[in-house]
């Protein structure tokens, strides 16, 4: 007779939605990106050219950018709409908690630590993973902004920033992707496969060894304790022209970065024929 395997909701199809599209525009980004920072390797060429070059490779690049701007203008939304309508708890703000359980893990790694740390909705791994995919997004929002727009930023700025933003912008897309290959794709596929974001489901089983804190809340009935309807509606009554607003004022953003002006850097030196 076959044991029935409980199964529990971790993401609603809204949620991994969003993580397919940020997930498909970071893709993008560095398969776009990484060929203008090292133009010269033969796997840079054969993409370049394989894009009908240079500049459609960076119409491509700069599309994946819009993109995950819009997603990140979502995401702020959605979190907005969590922590004040639903008042759903703050589970991914880093604690002194995940320092000490950091620490525990690494003890149990190298053996000096019996038990690995018991951790709840959200791992001390993927807090990281998170809060550097923000820090990484201000950075090559900011950079990528001085770059689009060399003109507009050096109004401000000294000119220095520009090839600063340059090289900030390259070195954090490096460090990026290698995130992504090294950490990500070990923790979350190798690892131990975690098929979260495809289903939206955890087993009991996972949920056990991954969020064994969790799991012990939803079997207490008290991890997903919502506001009534009628709380729920006053509070969206607030919230809505709130979001109207920051709506407004990041599609604005998002405009003003995409058309400052007609210029950008460019990314790699030009390429002329020598005399015959």
């Amino acid at each position: 007779m076959n044991k029935i395997t409980q199964v529990y909701l971790r993401f609603p199809l809204a949620r991994r939605i969003e993580h397919w599209i940020m997930m498909l525009s970071f893709t993008i980004l560095g398969a776009t990106g990484l060929p203008q920072r090292y133009p010269d390797a033969a796997l840079s060429r054969a993409i370049l050219s394989g894009f009908g070059g240079i500049e459609s490779l960076r119409e491509i690049h700069h599309s994946a950018a819009i993109v995950m701007m819009l997603g990140t203008a979502w995401h702020i939304l959605v979190m907005g709409y969590s922590a004040f309508v639903l008042r759903d708890q703050m589970s991914m703000l880093p604690t002194l908690q995940d320092a000490k359980d950091g620490m525990q893990a690494l003890l149990y790694n190298i053996g000096l630590a019996k038990v690995y740390p018991q951790m709840g909705r959200y791992t001390f791994e993927e807090k990281l993973e998170y809060w550097a995919f923000v820090w990484g997004a201000l950075i090559m929002g900011l950079t990528g902004f001085i770059m689009w727009n060399p003109i507009t930023a050096t109004t401000y700025l000294p000119g220095e920033f520009v090839p600063a933003a340059k090289a900030a912008h390259g070195g954090e897309a490096v460090l990026a992707v290698l995130a992504i290959i090294i950490w990500h794709m070990y923790g979350v596929h190798i690892k131990r496969f975690n098929k979260a974001m495809f289903n939206g489901q955890m087993t009991e089983d996972d949920m056990l060894h991954e969020h064994p804190l969790e799991l012990a809340d939803i079997k207490a009935g008290i991890a997903d304790r919502r506001p009534n309807a009628a709380t729920i509606r006053k509070r969206q009554m607030i919230y809505y022209p709130i979001a109207a607003l920051l709506t407004l004022g990041m599609l604005a953003g998002v405009y003003g970065f995409i058309n400052a002006e007609e210029t950008a850097l460019a990314t790699i030196p030009p390429i002329t024929e020598s005399a015959p």
